[in-house]
């Protein structure tokens, strides 16, 4: 494509843009993938896209000289998802393959300062070969000054990554500070360094997924698309909106069939209004499941062990992915539903060589001061240090509850009747026989969902087809919990 000339007037300007418009969707046919533009208009509900500082330019200087002439590789703009005021930006690696410069950034930032003074969500989509190497430490300063804008903002409002094309370098860096990023396995790629550089493939979605940096990876654009639209529907356009909620009904709180059999992921969708969940950070730390669903009428975020995968262990990997949820949802003030069913720790040198208590410390943190409203289910096994950290009460939940035939207590029956009733076993006719009635006993007493009952530690003992009526009715109970006491000008005192 040639250069273009600086218009004068107004119908140059669009004239151009026009033209770079066309040329984009050439490009993306070319190369299998869509233009920014039309990846905007797909993001955006019909007719509601509004670009802004479209025309926004860099100067020329001695050392690039055809700098002026042309336009920035940056498409940004505002219009409504399902009916929502939203911002977002594109990076066009049709124009300038999508290079960062100091005008590319300003454009960004100051779409960044609409969406919070606006209170909306933003979404970045990454498609760049890097800097303008012609700006130097401009160019720097410019990644700089996006960080600086996406960490003000963090917390705030939501911020959505979408990765179609290459994110590399500080604009890996600049994506993994967003709230989700959603990858198109096609041509997405996120990287630090290339994988020409390291030896190895470091860059496609699936070894985004495996290392948690990916919250959601689809096989084409649309999906990508679609699915940063559905995540939109989920949040809250600003930290002080609270929880989405679409209305409770007789029908989406009445109490349903279920049966859980290790499976956690079928529980979740059968307590689901709408039978369907949004799972984030599928292929990272799977022994513990992270999900959004709708629930008696309002969006709950779920943090559930998978016993089905390793028996629902607590490895460096999982704890990460549950804490980084868990302090999503309560940036937000979004509700948490944790249902637990976990042998234990990772018992693993693997697990000690990671930091692992340092991991552990993370979950931990993460719901002792989350304030969002949160009820815990123990649907199984729920033993030691793993129990503690999985929103017991003692760490923060607002409502326990259990299944009847859960077991909670410091360690399995196995475990604790080798450590605490040794002599018992050794003494017996039949040590075989004593020692399964001896665990059989330890189960019914001791690790008993009534022991911790009597405790204090849960609520409430209750059975499977009473999980839902019964988690809808705490969290309307907990609708207006709030952490901050309640105001008072004076005791009514007995005068």
């Amino acid at each position: 494509m040639e250069k273009i000339s600086r218009p004068q007037s107004a119908e140059e300007l669009r004239l151009a843009l026009s033209s770079l418009d066309k040329d984009s969707e050439e490009t993306a046919a070319k190369t299998g993938r869509l233009s920014a533009r039309v990846r905007l208009l797909s993001l955006f509900d019909e007719g509601s896209f509004v670009e802004t500082q479209k025309y926004l330019r860099r100067s020329a200087t001695e050392f690039d000289t055809s700098a002026s002439t042309d336009f920035e590789g940056v498409i940004c703009g505002y219009g409504s998802v399902c009916g929502r005021l939203v911002f977002a930006f594109a990076q066009d690696f049709s124009r300038m393959s999508g290079a960062l410069d100091a005008a590319h950034a300003k454009k960004i930032c100051d779409l960044y300062d609409m969406a919070k003074k606006n209170g909306a969500p933003v979404v970045g989509i990454f498609d760049s070969a890097g800097a303008c190497v012609m700006e130097g430490v401009s160019a720097l300063a410019g990644y700089g000054k996006v960080m600086k804008a996406v960490a003000s903002a963090s917390g705030i409002i939501p911020q959505i990554a979408l990765i179609p094309g290459v994110c590399a370098g500080s604009a890996a860096a600049i994506a993994a500070m967003f709230d989700a990023v959603v990858i198109s396995s096609k041509n997405g790629k996120l990287f630090v360094n290339s994988p020409f550089i390291v030896g190895k493939e470091v860059a496609d979605a699936d070894f985004a997924a495996a290392e948690g940096l990916a919250s959601i990876v689809t096989a084409e654009e649309p999906e990508a698309l679609g699915a940063v639209r559905d995540l939109l529907s989920l949040l809250p356009s600003n930290n002080a909106e609270g929880t989405v909620y679409t209305g409770a009904t007789d029908e989406n709180t009445q109490g349903v069939s279920v049966a859980y059999n290790d499976n956690v992921k079928d529980l979740i969708l059968s307590l689901s209004d709408d039978g369907l969940a949004t799972e984030l950070s599928a292929g990272f730390g799977k022994e513990i499941v992270t999900s959004f669903v709708r629930l008696g009428g309002a969006v709950v975020g779920v943090v559930a062990n998978d016993h089905s995968v390793n028996a629902g262990i607590i490895t460096p990997a999982a704890a990460r992915k549950a804490a980084r949820f868990v302090n999503l949802c309560d940036s937000f003030n979004i509700p948490l539903l944790t249902f637990v069913d976990t042998e234990g720790l990772d018992i693993t040198a693997e697990a000690e060589s990671k930091s692992y208590a340092a991991e552990l410390a993370k979950l931990a943190s993460a719901f002792a001061v989350s304030e969002s409203a949160k009820v815990t289910v123990v649907l199984g096994e729920a033993y030691g240090t793993a129990y503690t950290v999985m929103a017991s009460k003692s760490i923060g939940a607002d409502m326990v509850y259990a299944l009847d035939s859960a077991k909670i207590g410091i360690m399995k029956a196995d475990r604790a009747v080798e450590f605490a009733w040794k002599d018992k076993v050794f003494e017996a006719e039949d040590p075989q026989s004593a020692r399964k009635e001896l665990e059989a006993e330890w189960n019914a007493t001791l690790s008993s969902p009534a022991e911790a009952a009597a405790r204090g530690e849960v609520d409430d003992i209750i059975a499977a087809d009473e999980l839902k009526p019964r988690i809808c009715a705490a969290f309307e109970m907990l609708g207006s919990k709030s952490e901050s006491p309640l105001y008072r000008r004076h005791s009514n005192y007995p005068l």
